[in-house]
């Protein structure tokens, strides 16, 4: 399974980091996710670093939806997690199926994004400004994928274009929106 190696960062400077992603990536696609994580009755999967997350995606001109299994980090400093992600014809189905399955809906909310698809040093990349209505702040993400043979220095690609836009290792976080989602809920 990839590793996808991303690093998410609290963004002091909203509006200059998006005015300097604009410039250096062009205009970027503003979607909105629609989260839905997904647990073993028990608390089991979560509890054990893992995650089962169907995703749909609101953007300009479509709707998708991804059904996403992440295993346990890797990465302890990043954050990183084996992931395997695939699109699904439909997000209803999705849902009854991984229902039937035995999981239950732990938690849901959504995020506002705005994404930007480059290549940097070789490496396909996806830097996501996002904004959770529920928590305060703006984060940036990026992530590229990884083996496990290479995650250092993808890791170090990321940081190295994170720095580029003026973020250091003091803004990165390695908080969940899931815990922080719960925290702001009553």
């Amino acid at each position: 399974m990839a590793i996808e190696a991303e690093l998410k960062a609290v963004v002091r400077d909203p509006e200059g980091l998006l005015k300097a992603l604009e410039e250096r990536y062009g205009a970027g696609r503003a979607e909105v996710y629609r989260d839905t994580y997904y647990d073993a009755p028990d608390g089991s999967l979560m509890g054990e670093d893992r995650e089962l997350r169907i995703r749909t995606v609101h953007g300009p001109d479509d709707t998708r939806t991804v059904l996403t299994y992440k295993g346990a980090r890797v990465d302890v400093a990043s954050g990183s997690k084996p992931e395997a992600e695939t699109r699904v014809e439909d997000a209803e189905a999705a849902h009854e199926i991984v229902r039937a399955l035995g999981f239950v809906p732990r938690i849901q909310f959504e995020k506002r994004c705005r994404n930007y698809d480059f290549t940097e040093d070789g490496r396909r990349f996806l830097a996501t400004l996002v904004r959770v209505p529920e928590i305060d702040g703006t984060f940036i993400e990026l992530e590229t994928t990884a083996g496990t043979d290479d995650l250092a220095q993808a890791l170090a690609v990321v940081r190295s274009v994170l720095a580029s836009f003026g973020i250091t290792d003091a803004d990165l976080t390695t908080e969940q929106y899931t815990d922080a989602v719960s925290a702001a809920r009553p």
